[in-house]
């Protein structure tokens, strides 16, 4: 006897248009802010040669500020995008799957969008507690998916915009006679939802947002622990590092008027103090004061042009960030340091002792530790 696929029958209302449609605005709204802070965090780490010299130093917050609404908004994308998949699976089963061209595109779209979106997620979870079980580079990638969102979601909402319209305005064919059971379960469910995303918001922002650390139970760093008060990502065993001798250690300037200068000879030169946050791209950041000599009198003692760029070497022998380089707008600023004190004392080996960078508006991972050398470049 012949038998039919029949496929499954979903007649909840909680799977309806509507519903799919306010979980989208939330959940749109988060992959906005993620990916155009992304962006500047992107921009920020690696500047095209044209950029590299008119990125701002100021505000000294402003990566602070940037890239933790980056981790923030991709935290709180996670419930959002697991709600938004509940009420919109049924339609994998819907038959026939493809029914025209349009529908074709819809579903690549969906295809496309909903893939990217749960491995961009997942992946950035797991940068934040710099674990990578993979063999590719998280940076790139993690960037190259961020557009392919994007793209997807336009195609998606090009191919979609008459009903997103009318179920946004609540105007399409059975939105406004909802029964009553069905508008309150459907209100429950939106109330879940905005809870889990106040409750993943509220235990993990506190590593940057401070006034909020001690809520910080879900985030993998707490602005407070750590060697002097303060988180580090990469030790110095980890770097290969080890305690440099005093007595051994020598900074290399080279520029115009090269010089080399012990680590007595920088703490005999002048002396400033500032408050600065370091903030990583893991999501934390810390305020900290900062002693050090400022890099702008390093390089004018090097006879260094006032547009010219620099290039800092560290001491680590490897490392994706050991060398880095910084614009004139970043070396000239006062407030960038050859930091040689971190609150009142001296640096520890994981803060980058002897000596390391400290800079308004960096990210932590160019903020370079055990800095052997700074290179004029013209």
């Amino acid at each position: 006897m012949e038998q039919r696929f029949s496929p499954p029958v979903f007649r909840g209302r909680l799977h309806d248009a509507r519903t799919a449609t306010v979980i989208g605005r939330w959940l749109g709204l988060a992959f906005a802010v993620c990916f155009v802070t992304g962006l500047v965090s992107h921009v920020v780490q690696h500047p095209p040669s044209w950029a590299a010299d008119e990125l701002p130093s100021r505000p000294a917050w402003g990566y602070r500020l940037t890239q933790g609404l980056h981790v923030a908004s991709g935290i709180a994308a996670i419930p959002l995008l697991l709600a938004k998949l509940w009420t919109v699976y049924p339609r994998l089963f819907a038959w026939p799957p493809v029914r025209s061209l349009r529908h074709a595109l819809e579903r690549l779209s969906v295809g496309v969008l909903v893939a990217a979106a749960v491995f961009e997620v997942a992946t950035g979870l797991l940068n934040t507690v710099q674990w990578y079980p993979w063999s590719f580079s998280f940076v790139p990638v993690h960037y190259a998916t961020a557009w392919l969102i994007i793209g997807a979601l336009v195609l998606h909402l090009a191919v979609k915009a008459p009903e997103i319209r009318a179920h946004w305005t609540g105007r399409s064919p059975g939105t406004l006679a909802l029964p009553e059971q069905d508008a309150v379960d459907r209100r429950s469910l939106l109330a879940g939802v905005g809870a889990a995303v106040g409750a993943v918001t509220l235990t993990t922002v506190g590593q940057s947002f401070t006034p909020l650390k001690d809520l910080d139970l879900l985030a993998p760093r707490h602005p407070d622990h750590g060697p002097q008060g303060l988180p580090v990502n990469r030790t110095a065993a980890a770097a290969g590092v080890g305690r440099v001798p005093a007595e051994r250690y020598r900074l290399v300037v080279s520029g115009p008027r090269p010089y080399v200068l012990t680590l007595d000879e920088l703490r005999a030169l002048p002396q400033h103090e500032v408050e600065l946050p370091i903030a990583c791209v893991e999501g934390w950041s810390r305020s900290a004061r900062w002693t050090g000599v400022r890099i702008r009198d390093l390089l004018e003692l090097a006879g260094a042009p006032p547009h010219a760029r620099v290039r800092v070497e560290s001491l680590q022998l490897r490392g994706g960030y050991r060398v880095s380089e910084m614009g004139h707008e970043y070396a000239r600023d006062p407030l960038t340091l050859l930091a040689l004190r971190l609150n009142g004392r001296e640096l520890t080996p994981d803060h980058g002792y002897p000596a390391r960078v400290i800079a308004p508006d960096r990210p932590g991972v160019l903020q370079t530790k055990w800095v052997g050398r700074l290179e004029v470049l013209s």
